[in-house]
């Protein structure tokens, strides 16, 4: 069996599938007129297709804004996406802030209140505390990720 990702239901496919496409970036594989697959096995789908499709109109309510779920992504381009969110107004969970082990991220509502998280990929976290001055081993130590990852993200950076 294959996991082929998560399907969330929406209010305004038109609207989701610009937010998704627009403002996080991702690039649309099919539009099925009432689903909308992208690239990186996320998919959007027309809640009220889905109500009829699975005969479930009025039996089962869906729920928008409930906070059981995370759809979770990872950049290098933070801030640049930090800015944008702040320009459309998204509703901040939380604004740029960094977790214990030195990811810097966001967490927001999409339009059907849905929780996204984005954070830094962490590639660019290892480089971002190795350039401020921590050791190989304090990069270790703060990240929680392998020596051998460490090393080979500071040294793919000094290439160049």
């Amino acid at each position: 069996m294959k996991f082929m990702g998560p399907i969330i239901l929406v209010e305004n496919l038109d609207l989701s599938r610009d937010f998704y496409e627009r403002i996080l970036k991702q690039k649309v594989t099919h539009d099925f007129g009432v689903n909308v697959s992208f690239e990186n096995g996320l998919a959007i789908h027309s809640r009220t297709h889905f109500e009829e499709i699975h005969k479930m109109k009025g039996s089962h309510p869906i729920l928008y804004g409930s906070n059981s779920a995370e759809l979770n992504f990872e950049t290098e381009e933070l801030d640049d996406i930090y800015n944008e969110l702040k320009q459309v107004k998204v509703e901040f969970i939380h604004e740029i802030q960094e977790a214990p082990w030195g990811q810097r991220g966001i967490t927001f509502y999409d339009p059907d209140k849905h929780v996204v998280s984005i954070g830094e990929a962490m590639e660019g976290v290892v480089n971002r505390l190795y350039k401020q001055g921590l050791s190989v081993d304090e990069v270790v130590s703060k990240t929680a990720m392998p020596k051998e990852f460490v090393e080979q993200a500071i040294k793919k950076t000094q290439k160049w």
